[in-house]
């Protein structure tokens, strides 16, 4: 890793400490660059939309680093249906368990749903081109329809996917039977070459 991307790594690192001890609108650029052991100028440097940005992108940050955990729970699963079976249970449990999350949600909800649209936006796009070499890979192994439409259903999937983690509705994604009908009936009814 570059000087300068440690920098930026570590800045990030502390203005979520301090969102974490402060909140969203008490984060200060002087609290960061303190927590971070940097002037304001290194701050600027990095984030020069200043405070606006820096928290925006504190909280982009964090939300990659949630997805990218799940992503690499479910890497050594053997297919598509199984790595959505672990994504689905995995993110669901460590949504439930981000302490910072809920405290946000309870004491600060408006701007941190303004945050997290603006993050949500930038996963869903990472998250579609991800499902859609799954997709092809699923195709090519006959898993999937020969005649899908890749990008079509990579949307479908990673908007399902991200609804469902934020709202489970009737599905108990504790449960890992109730989970395997979600994916086979919902996820990849569409998508499958065999039937759900």
């Amino acid at each position: 890793m570059s000087a300068a991307a440690d920098t930026r790594e570590r800045v990030l690192e502390a203005a979520l400490r301090c969102i974490d001890g402060e909140g969203l609108a008490a984060t200060s650029v002087e609290d960061v660059a303190r927590a971070a052991g940097v002037s304001r100028a290194t701050i600027y440097r990095h984030f020069p939309g200043g405070r606006e940005q820096l928290v925006s992108e504190t909280v982009t940050w964090e939300v990659g680093r949630f997805f990218a955990r799940v992503e690499q729970m479910a890497a050594g699963e053997p297919d598509l249906a199984a790595r959505l079976r672990l994504a689905l249970g995995a993110g669901h449990r460590a949504l439930a368990e981000h302490a910072l999350l809920h405290r946000l949600l309870r004491t600060e909800p408006e701007a941190v749903m303004t945050e997290l649209s603006v993050a949500t936006d930038v996963v869903l796009e990472l998250l579609v081109a991800y499902l859609a070499d799954e997709l092809e890979g699923e195709r090519a192994a006959g898993r999937a329809r020969h005649d899908l439409d890749v990008a079509e259903a990579a949307d479908h999937l990673a908007r399902l996917y991200l609804s469902h983690l934020g709202s489970s509705g009737r599905w108990d994604l504790d449960d890992p039977a109730e989970v395997d009908r979600l994916v086979r009936t919902q996820f990849l009814a569409g998508v499958s070459s065999v039937g759900p």
